[in-house]
């Protein structure tokens, strides 16, 4: 079995030939033409996207919890923050109304 890699042009826009899955020199396994429009390889799975080994993924997928871990953090204690400071501010507020000073009385009447 064997598949056909047509020509393309690669992502420099360079031209590169067709050529035929698997290649001379190449892994016998590699039997499917895989890749996209400006790269194309052999491969022995055909639901292959990538000509890279997944290993370094798992690199990028660890900083990027890394990183959302951090941002989690952060923003928790900003959350927290704030809930204390408007606690402290609704405690230390004064619990009784001010004293607004003398009643007023309708001027002319006299109260006996």
């Amino acid at each position: 079995m064997s598949a056909e890699c047509s020509s393309y042009l690669s992502a420099d826009k360079v031209p590169v030939s067709g050529f035929s899955c698997p290649r001379a020199g190449g892994d016998a396994r590699a039997v499917y033409c895989c890749g996209f429009q400006d790269v194309k390889y052999c491969c022995d799975d055909p639901h292959s996207f990538f000509p890279y080994e997944h290993g370094y993924m798992w690199w990028l997928s660890v900083g990027a919890l890394v990183g959302l871990s951090i941002a989690a953090v952060v923003l928790f204690a900003f959350i927290i923050t704030v809930c204390v400071l408007c606690y402290l501010f609704i405690s230390t507020k004064p619990r009784s109304k001010l004293d607004a000073g003398l009643s007023l009385q309708v001027a002319g009447k006299t109260s006996c």
